[in-house]
């Protein structure tokens, strides 16, 4: 089990007795199933619904407010972003993960506009979707590197361009910039660790100090603000 998997499940280890409860919309059955069925072998999880198209996710989401549901953005009656909006315009606690085959680079910002907490592709291994959840449930966002990069790419392309000369810092010493972009580049603390010479405790403590300086709560708030900020290069 990987580093991230095994911190998703402790997540779960320190959440109310209660199954989480999950709601799965997609419009292939057999995907359904195979997905319901990976979850009941998962403890803590609880299938509460299925949906095999948007009207179906709205009004079940409605009726038994899932903890979580996992959205695919192919649907047959409605685009999947608008099903999005409706869910995140629910107000209800409900943390939304996009799991589908293939994402456009612009959908993805989108995504997170209209309330996206994870995003997840079908082709991904088990155990990171199970990570995924755990971190949405903590009030954090999930992407995995390669989404991210997107992410990144795409906020680069739109944005001016800065010259170094006159780059902000915000405050940030040259290590907890070096910190900075390697985050937006999709390292795990572990990987940041051994990328710098650090030890992990001394990586998060950057990282605490980085979210005080830069008013960010999270990693995805933090990959915005220095794309948004030009605090990292180009990729």
């Amino acid at each position: 089990m990987s580093s991230g998997a095994k911190q998703g499940e402790d997540a779960f280890q320190h959440m109310a007795v209660e199954p989480v409860s999950v709601l799965i919309v997609d419009d292939h059955p057999i995907f359904r199933y195979g997905l319901h069925r990976l979850l009941e072998t998962q403890p803590g999880f609880a299938v509460v619904g299925e949906a095999a198209n948007g009207l179906q996710a709205v009004t079940l989401a409605r009726k038994l407010s899932p903890q979580v549901v996992l959205l695919d953005l192919g649907l047959p009656d409605r685009p999947g972003l608008e099903v999005l909006g409706e869910l995140g315009g629910m107000n209800s606690g409900m943390r939304t993960i996009i799991l589908t085959v293939a994402i456009d680079k612009a959908n993805i910002v989108q995504a997170i506009k209209l309330g996206a907490r994870g995003i997840v592709l079908k082709e991904a291994a088990s155990e990171l979707l199970i990570e995924c959840i755990g971190t949405v449930l903590t009030g954090r966002y999930w992407v995995g590197r390669e989404i991210l990069s997107d992410v990144v790419q795409l906020l680069q392309h739109f944005l001016p361009g800065r010259g170094k000369p006159n780059r902000p810092n915000f405050g940030l010493s040259a290590r907890e910039l070096e910190v900075v972009a390697a985050i937006t580049a999709g390292y795990s603390n572990k990987e940041i660790a051994q990328k710098l010479s650090l030890s992990e405790q001394t990586v998060k403590h950057h990282i605490t100090n980085i979210f005080d300086k830069l008013g960010v709560s999270n990693r995805m708030e933090l990959v915005l603000f220095a794309v948004s900020h030009q605090l990292v290069d180009a990729m």
